[in-house]
Order: C-alpha cells, then structure tokens, then sequence
C-alpha cells in the first residue's frame, strides 16, 4: 500500500497593513497588494503596503508553486488574531506581478494570481481578523508550500 507525505517545499513570510476601508467582502478571492492606499471598491483587499508581490518570491518557491500536486497553505496573524486559507498549485501559475498578491477560489490564473482553488475568499476570513485589518494593523502572511509524495 502506497503512502502519502506531505514535505515542507518552500516558505516564505509577507508583512502587510491593513487600512480603514478593507471590507473583504469579495466572493472569489482576497489580495494583498504593494499599493499604499485602497479605496471601498476594493473589495477583495486585505493589506496594502506588502513587503513583496509575486515577483519577488524567490525562484525556489515559484518552482514548487508552479506545481499540480502542491498544497499551499496560508496564515494570517494580525494583532493576536489568525485565519487560515488552503489552496493548491498549478503549473500553469506564471507569478509576475511586480504590485499584488491575489489568492482565488476559482481555477482562473493570471499574472497575479498565487494559488487557485481556495477554500477561502476574502468575505470567509474571520471577523475578527477583519476588524483589526479595519483598525490599519500589521498583517504577516505565512506562506507554506507543501509537496504531495508517494511513497
């Protein structure tokens, strides 16, 4: 009988703020961006002044991103408070944007896009969380890629 493991790939660590006008009401997705304003239609915005953007990940972990049999794992720590969002790779993720960070629940992939297939959009992240993202409180975002091996 095979064995399934799931082996640390790669992480990383983003540093975020959250601004007075986050809603996170978006359906679909939630997005981190480099930009240091945001405005109510933003709705799927969850921290602006990011330390990086996809661009800057390091090649190591864009490699193991660009994978099928990846799950990514993402953890949001702001002020005592945490959330957790699930989402897998794919090898199709091309990972350039030089601004933002999005996270989707769909399979849709663009330039922005970290991960696909979510098990959270930005309007099922805890209220909590949320409430002090509102109060502009620093947001860190683990980011941890797990690889699936069979053994």
């Amino acid at each position: 009988m095979r064995e399934i493991k799931l082996i640390v790939a790669a992480s990383d660590w983003i540093v975020a703020y959250g601004h007075y006008n986050v809603l996170a009401t978006h359906r679909t997705t939630f997005e981190i961006t480099k930009d240091n304003y945001l405005t109510k239609r933003g709705n799927c915005i969850i921290g602006i002044k990011s330390s990086k953007s996809l661009k800057d990940l390091s090649e190591d972990m864009k490699n193991n991103l660009r994978n099928s049999n990846t799950i990514v794992r993402l953890i949001l720590y702001v002020d005592g408070k945490s959330d957790a969002v699930t989402c897998m790779g794919n090898e199709n993720l091309i990972l350039n944007s030089d601004s933002k960070i999005i996270v989707r629940k769909s399979g849709y992939i663009d330039g922005s896009t970290l991960c696909i297939n979510a098990d959270k959009s930005s309007n099922e992240l805890s209220r909590e969380v949320v409430k002090k993202l509102r109060e502009g409180k620093k947001v860190t975002l683990g980011l941890i890629v797990y690889s699936l091996s069979l053994h």
